[in-house]
Formats: C-alpha cells, sequence, structure tokens
C-alpha cells in the first residue's frame, strides 16, 4: 500500500488530568493524521520541523516509535517545539492554548522537499494551522505542486483555530484560496459556520465543492457524519461514546478514512458509490468515536478498523 504524506505542524499536547496536573501527548493534526494511518498498517512521512530541544528529541523518539518517517523533519537551532495546552469541559470537548511565536515548524523551508519524497506515495494531507504567512506557507505549496505533478490525490482538514490568527478575514481567505486544491475536504459543523457562513451541511457542502474537490465530509461530533459528491449525499451516525478527551478525534476519523482509500488505491473520488462510500465512513466514525474515550490523540488511536459491534 502506497504511503501517505502529510505536513504541518508537530506539537506537544498538554492534556489535563483530573487531579489538575497536565499530561504530555503528541499531537498536531497532520501528526495525528499520520499517526492514525500508520497505526493500521499503513506508511507515513511526517513533513515538519522541531526544535532541537526537550520537546523536538521526545516528539522525534515517539514519531520513530509509531513508525512514521521522520527523515523529513530537520531540528532548528533558531526556534523551539510549538506546544499546546488543551482545556477539556465535562462532555470531553477541547480548548487550545498555543506556544508557537513562532514554533520551529513555522520555520520549515521548501527546499527541505523534494522529488524524492512523493515516489510511491498514496497523497498528500494538510490542515490550516501551519498555512499563516511563513515558510512553512510556502513548504505546502511546493509539496501540493509536486503532489500534483505526480497525480497523487490530496486531502485538506482546515482544522480552523482562530485564536492562531490575529486577522480572522485573512484565515479565512487563506483556506478559500487552498480548498481548490484538494480532492477531499473534512470540515467540522463548527467550521462550515465559519468558512461558509452557514449551518447547513447541504448549502456548505454546495459551496466547497469547487476546483479539484470530489468528496467533502462535514463532522458533526456526536451527531453523525454528513459527506457529499457531485452524484449523491449521506449520513452516517457516529458511534455512541462517552467521550473523555476529543483531542485529534476528527484527525482520526480523516486518517482512518484515507488509510482505507490506500488501501483500494482511489483516485476518483467522484466516482465512488453510496455502496462504497458509507461502509468506509462508518468504519471510520467508529475508529474515532473510540478514540475520544481515552486520553490524547495518536496514543488514543485503536490499531484496527472495525464495525460498531466488534
Amino acid at each position: 500500500m502506497k504511503k501517505l504524506i502529510a505536513i504541518g505542524e508537530a506539537l506537544i499536547d498538554f492534556i489535563p488530568q483530573p487531579d489538575g496536573s497536565y499530561m504530555p501527548h503528541l499531537g498536531g493534526a497532520p501528526c495525528n493524521v499520520a499517526g492514525a494511518y500508520v497505526k493500521l498498517g499503513g506508511k507515513a512521512t511526517l513533513l515538519s520541523q522541531l526544535g532541537d530541544d526537550l520537546f523536538g528529541h521526545r516528539i522525534m523518539n515517539e514519531l520513530k516509535e509509531t513508525g512514521i518517517d521522520t527523515h523529513a523533519i530537520p531540528l532548528a537551532l533558531d526556534a523551539k517545539t510549538s506546544l499546546a495546552f488543551v482545556g477539556l469541559s465535562n462532555d470531553g470537548q477541547r480548548t487550545f492554548s498555543f506556544y508557537r511565536n513562532p514554533g520551529a515548524d513555522m520555520l520549515y523551508h521548501p527546499d527541505n522537499i523534494t522529488d524524492e519524497l512523493f515516489k510511491d506515495a498514496y497523497g498528500l494531507h494538510f490542515c490550516s494551522v501551519s498555512l499563516v504567512d511563513s515558510p512553512m506557507k510556502q513548504a505546502h505549496k511546493k509539496a501540493i505542486e509536486m503532489t500534483l505533478k505526480n497525480h497523487q490525490i490530496i486531502s485538506f482538514d482546515p482544522n480552523v483555530r482562530l485564536m492562531l490568527w490575529n486577522d480572522h478575514d485573512l484565515l479565512k481567505k487563506t483556506i478559500w484560496e487552498f480548498i481548490p486544491f484538494a480532492h477531499v475536504l473534512k470540515v467540522s459543523d463548527e467550521e462550515i459556520e465559519f468558512l461558509c457562513d452557514t449551518a447547513n451541511p447541504s448549502l456548505a457542502a454546495e459551496k466547497l465543492m469547487i476546483g479539484n474537490v470530489e468528496l467533502v465530509m462535514i463532522t458533526c461530533g456526536a451527531e453523525g457524519i454528513y459527506a457529499y459528491t457531485k452524484k449523491f449525499s449521506t449520513y452516517v451516525p457516529s458511534y455512541k461514546a462517552k467521550a473523555l478527551d476529543t483531542t485529534g478525534a476528527g484527525d482520526g476519523f480523516i486518517g482512518s478514512f484515507l488509510y482505507q482509500c490506500a488501501q483500494k488505491n482511489i483516485q476518483d473520488f467522484g466516482a465512488l458509490s453510496i455502496d462504497e462510500l458509507n461502509p468506509m465512513l462508518r468504519k471510520s466514525a467508529v475508529f474515532s468515536g473510540k478514540s475520544v474515550e481515552h486520553y490524547g490523540a495518536i496514543s488514543s488511536y485503536p490499531e484496527s478498523l472495525c464495525e460498531e459491534n466488534e
């Protein structure tokens, strides 16, 4: 099975514990997606940068232990590893406080991206956290260009983090700049309100279906998943879980979905039938649902796909 390339931040999520302490967990949305893909048996390469510090070395070791390819991750001497402190509500929903101004990941240079990285790749996944004006944004553009040149698929999860952008209009403009490059979009119900000025999934999907976009998946937490192609729409309920920590749940969903797509070597998402798509959505819903019953992101992901009753 072909490998997945993920580009963007790798950081430490500090998750609050019942005793008031914080437990460090490997995190960062693109990193989490790569982790889900690898835990299920695939291969993934992460394009990022860490600080040459305690946290950077910890992340590098955990990435290697997880099985994520780290050969394209340099250690920066001039910037620290990014950190995120997570706040959890009683139902496991989270808020973030980021420490990265700039983080080492933001200084990742396009020159780190080579043709060799994309040999035998299935596709590229990215998010919006690393699309602030920085060398990393230019690295994204180069990675996208090389992915399209190699006729590989692109997946985009905006993963909107308003606290990282002083100008929210610029954030929206930047996300819309990158949407047309993607073949697959995964967005949350909260994000469609920000991006599309509507809470209606169907209306949002119609707006998002531009450029290369062939499949839009809108995750609504405990309320399920809506999916749209140009031929049909469908809905799959969520896995009924007792949420302890929802950190990385959406990343687990798209990571496990891309794993299934790579297994089948799906290149044309617009050609999928509803009978092909629904079982894949259902398995990813269970995968992400089971993850919220545990703390952390990658550490909480199951090592296999299963139906709800398994």
